[in-house]
């Protein structure tokens, strides 16, 4: 029953047009427009609340509240808990999204950028796998921030600690990409969003090989 009154609720703020901010009706009114009980819809209103949806505010009461669409992905992204098919779909997520990134980088980048760019990949030391990882993460949060999207920007620190995961693979079956962050940044420089495109696939290479790995696990 707290399942369909959850969706009933759903539909009823929408029906209603209710916007982040406004003041939602009593639980007693709610219970009496959904024709259910008025512990059904607490229950349902809970629901809402942990996800986000509904918020209590002093000497106001409940309002709508706008979601944090990845609060609650922030809270269970632990490689420890997960199965191997859930990072699966994660880390290919970010596969597909980095592949993505090239018309919007062509659109947004600078000078400034490509300077900073330079600053990450003088720094590498291609021995060191310390360096490595860490410049690999540098080098790439570089690119989601020159996006300049919010929402990719916090996707990628979420995926932050499935780099230890990949790395404890990589350690045995890690083959640098045939294209590095230094290629990237001069095709950045001189080449075309298509020429950007073709070497992210390239420099992605050892991560779909990961990929491959988790799919014939």
């Amino acid at each position: 029953m707290a399942d369909q009154v959850e969706l009933k609720l759903r539909e009823y703020f929408k029906k209603k047009a209710f916007k982040p901010g406004d003041l939602l009706p009593k639980e007693l009114e709610i219970a009496a427009s959904l024709g259910v009980s008025r512990n059904i819809v607490r229950e349902a209103l809970s629901r809402l609340k942990a996800l986000g949806l509904i918020e209590t505010k002093k000497k106001r009461g409940m309002v709508l509240a706008e979601p944090d669409i990845l609060g609650s992905f922030e809270k269970v992204l632990d490689p420890l808990i997960m199965p191997d098919s859930t990072l699966y779909d994660i880390f290919g997520l970010r596969l597909v999204l980095e592949m993505g990134l090239a018309d919007v980088l062509y659109m947004y980048k600078t000078d400034q950028d490509i300077q900073e760019l330079e600053k990450i990949v003088t720094k590498e030391k291609p021995d060191s796998e310390k360096f490595r990882i860490k410049n690999e993460i540098a080098f790439h949060g570089k690119l989601y921030a020159m996006t300049n999207n919010h929402t990719l920007m916090r996707f990628q620190s979420l995926l932050l600690p499935l780099f230890d995961y990949v790395v404890a693979f990589e350690k045995d079956h890690y083959k640098p990409g045939g294209v590095s962050h230094a290629d990237l940044l001069q095709i950045l420089r001189e080449g075309t969003v298509e020429d950007f495109r073709k070497g992210m696939r390239l420099h992605l290479e050892p991560h779909f090989a990961w990929l491959e790995h988790l799919k014939n696990k």
